[in-house]
């Protein structure tokens, strides 16, 4: 079971981006799903996540309003878009997901991690 982020990169403040996390070695359509990241000298942080079916998505503070979820079952495949960005969304951005249904915010709840891409916002 892999996942693997992609779709960070160098952008200035107020830009948009969207994060893609696909999915191998087996199906995540019955999987819940989150987005964390973890900036330089700080600990790894909930960012968004959504339910299997799409139903629930639950984000950050931080984030909220400026940043989607989404995901794509038939493509294996979960999206963050990331709109008004600011100096400090910079962080390293990291997919996770659970066989558990429900959303959730915590760390310990997610089983499988992707390898993480780097989202640097610049002023």
């Amino acid at each position: 079971v892999q996942l693997q982020a992609s779709g960070g990169g160098l952008v200035q403040a107020g830009d948009s981006l969207r994060l893609s996390c696909g999915g191998s070695g087996r199906t995540f359509s019955g999987f819940r799903m989150g987005w964390f990241r973890q900036a330089a000298g700080k600990e790894r942080e909930f960012v968004a996540a959504i339910d299997w079916s799409a139903t629930s998505t639950l984000y950050a503070e931080s984030v909220k309003g400026r940043f989607t979820i989404s995901r794509d079952n038939a493509k294996n495949t979960v999206y963050l878009q990331m709109n008004s960005l600011k100096l400090e969304d910079t962080a390293v951005y990291y997919c996770a997901a659970d066989s558990h249904r429900g959303v959730s915010p915590r760390l310990g709840d997610y089983d499988y991690w992707g390898q993480g891409t780097q989202v640097t916002v610049s002023s």
